[in-house]
C-alpha cells in the first residue's frame, strides 16, 4: 500500500508499506509513522518507493473536505481521506429520530478502469464506507 506524504518542501512522495495485509493495526500505524519520518528526513531507500499496488491519501490533513485523487502509475487506485468534522445528523433512536452531532468524513476514489470496471469501485468504496461508520475497536482487521 502507498502512502502519500507530504515533504517540507511542498513534494510529495509514496513511500510502500510492503506485505499491509499481513500487519495488525498497530504494526500499520507503527509503518506509516516510520515511512513518513524517514521520507520528510529524506532517508528512504530507493526500494521503498517501489511495489505500491494502491494508494492512500490523506487529504484530510490540509483542511480539504475532498478532492480527486490522481493514480500513481502504475498502481491500480488511490483512495483519498478528507477531514473529519461535525455535522448534525438525523439519528435514529428507540424513541424516534433526533438531531445530533456525529462526525463525518469523505472519501474519493479513483481506479484504473483497464483493470477494475465502475461498478466494482464503487462497492469498494461502499465497503469502506460502511466499515468506518460501523467501526468497532475490538474487532479485527
Amino acid at each position: 500500500i502507498g502512502m502519500a506524504t507530504a515533504l517540507p518542501n511542498g513534494d510529495l512522495i509514496v513511500p510502500v508499506i510492503k506485505n499491509a495485509d499481513q500487519l495488525s493495526l498497530v504494526g500499520l500505524a507503527k509503518s506509516v509513522n516510520d515511512l513518513a519520518k524517514r521520507a520528510r528526513e529524506n532517508k528512504l531507500k530507493p526500494e521503498e518507493v517501489k511495489g505500491g499496488t494502491y494508494t492512500v491519501t490523506n487529504i484530510g490533513a490540509f483542511g480539504n473536505l475532498f478532492g480527486t485523487p490522481i493514480l500513481n502509475q502504475p498502481e491500480v487506485g488511490i483512495l483519498a481521506i478528507g477531514a473529519i468534522q461535525k455535522v448534525p445528523a438525523v439519528v435514529e433512536t428507540p424513541e424516534g429520530d433526533v438531531i445530533a452531532i456525529r462526525y463525518k468524513l469523505m472519501l474519493s476514489h479513483s481506479f484504473d478502469h483497464r483493470v477494475v470496471n465502475g461498478a466494482l469501485g464503487g462497492m469498494f468504496v461502499q465497503r469502506v464506507a460502511k466499515y468506518l461508520e460501523q467501526w468497532d475497536i475490538t474487532r479485527e482487521v
